[in-house]
């Protein structure tokens, strides 16, 4: 592969193109409110976003940040995307929602950002996302399967990102109930908006074979009941609507009682790097520590709807690995990291279609402008009627000290009744992608 400094130069050339067909107009620009320019200087755009970097969710969730911010110092070592570096703002919100809310209101009153960019959590951004949309900030690819991102007519400013909950569960459902007929499943779940989205999504495919539902509270680190009732029900397949810190544990507690059915997560917790790491922390102390943690994991079915670190030779993956090794030294390369690598990247390439012309309004509409494409393995929607983000998922298995094993190839379908069909999309190299308009330091 092409080194940075090879790739940035290709990528100088490519958008001369590019940055000559923004979406805003000479005219817009110049009558544009003061609102409409907010965060955005002559050679600064400001974003700001609240994660977990403490909390329950932070061991899950804490690399997302540092994903998306060594793609924004790459693209400002190249120049920024018309002459404007991305100014990345983080704010810790500990995944409680009254510090969403307190993040929230710094990201918008003190940095005053332009865009609010991947927010991470359900019940998190569900706390602020009626006061983005009434200051018309854009709320771009929010970190969270729920449907709420994509209410266009109520929050006409939010956009998700990640493939729904539902829709990644009706996939599931397909899925095992073609490749594990008759045999019975139980279901682990948080008890907020995954519990139900997902279920509407299993549900369409498995009735009768569902045995055992369980919920958890993101809070409280306990599922020793909820594992004894799964073994109960004699469930030969658990499904894990669980972030990784809670996929890690409930492994670990099957493995205590007997309890060894085929597990399965999804995008949002089957990160398998983190979750093995965690079970490495947790089994510290216990019988457990002289077990290997891979082996917990080992034979775990996941669903995935960008390339994951486990497929070293996807072209992505080898260019967000490069970007980590120059950008974040001393920090592990997961999926999560890739997952907010993508989510900068998405965002640039809006910004750079936009022009130097910057408005909120004309990113919106450039948004909505075409088909976006780019590391994802389906499609990804972002129109006015439509701010559903990716539309499906691959299934692939995790076999510790091997690649992952592709299941089934990548499919698309809708939170609905609408059929799931396969879909082979054109993604183009990173090197076809212009993210950055200056030579930057040679």
């Amino acid at each position: 592969m092409r080194s940075l400094k090879a790739l940035a130069s290709a990528l100088t050339v490519a958008l001369l193109v590019s940055s000559c067909s923004g979406g805003a107009s000479d005219d817009e620009t110049t009558d544009a409110a003061p609102d409409e320019t907010m965060g955005v200087t002559d050679d600064t755009v400001v974003i700001g976003t609240h994660q977990p970097l403490t909390g329950s969710a932070a061991p899950g969730f804490r690399h997302v940040s540092t994903g998306a911010r060594a793609v924004f110092d790459y693209i400002n070592d190249n120049g920024g995307v018309h002459g404007r570096r991305i100014d990345y703002q983080v704010q810790d919100d500990g995944f409680d929602p009254a510090r969403t809310a307190e993040a929230t209101r710094v990201l918008m009153e003190d940095h005053e950002i332009f865009a609010m960019l991947g927010g991470l959590g359900t019940p998190t951004h569900e706390a602020v996302i009626a006061d983005l949309n009434e200051a018309g900030v854009p709320d771009l690819f929010v970190s969270s399967g729920a449907l709420a991102w994509d209410q266009p007519e109520e929050y006409p400013y939010s956009y998700g990102f990640q493939v729904d909950y539902t829709t990644e569960a009706k996939i599931q459902g397909q899925f095992l109930a073609e490749n594990f007929s008759g045999e019975d499943v139980a279901l682990l779940y948080q008890n907020d908006d995954v519990g139900p989205s997902s279920h509407a999504g299993i549900e369409q495919y498995l009735t009768e074979e569902i045995v055992a539902w369980e919920s958890y509270d993101p809070g409280v680190p306990e599922l020793g009941g909820q594992i004894s009732a799964m073994k109960a029900s004699g469930a030969d397949v658990a499904v894990c609507y669980c972030i990784p810190a809670f996929l890690a544990q409930a492994v670990m507690e099957a493995a205590a009682v007997g309890y060894e059915p085929q597990w399965v997560a999804p995008s949002f917790g089957g990160d398998v790097q983190i979750a093995t790491g965690l079970i490495e922390q947790f089994s510290e102390g216990t019988p457990a520590e002289d077990i290997p943690s891979e082996a917990f994991l080992d034979g775990l079915i996941i669903t995935t709807f960008l390339p994951p670190v486990a497929q070293p030779d996807d072209p992505w993956t080898a260019f967000f690995r490069e970007i980590h090794e120059e950008y974040n030294e001393g920090t592990p390369f997961t999926d999560t990291t890739v997952y907010g690598m993508a989510q900068a990247v998405l965002f640039a390439q809006v910004l750079m279609e936009t022009g130097p012309d910057l408005t909120r309004s004309s990113l919106i509409d450039t948004l909505h402008s075409r088909e976006w494409t780019g590391p994802g393995l389906v499609p990804f929607q972002a129109t006015e009627s439509d701010h559903s983000g990716y539309s499906g998922v691959q299934v692939m298995q995790h076999h510790a000290g091997e690649e992952l094993e592709i299941l089934q190839e990548p499919m698309a379908t809708d939170s609905g009744g609408g059929e799931i069909v396969p879909f082979e999309l054109d993604r183009p190299a990173p090197d076809e992608i212009p993210l950055f308009d200056g030579a930057g330091d040679e």
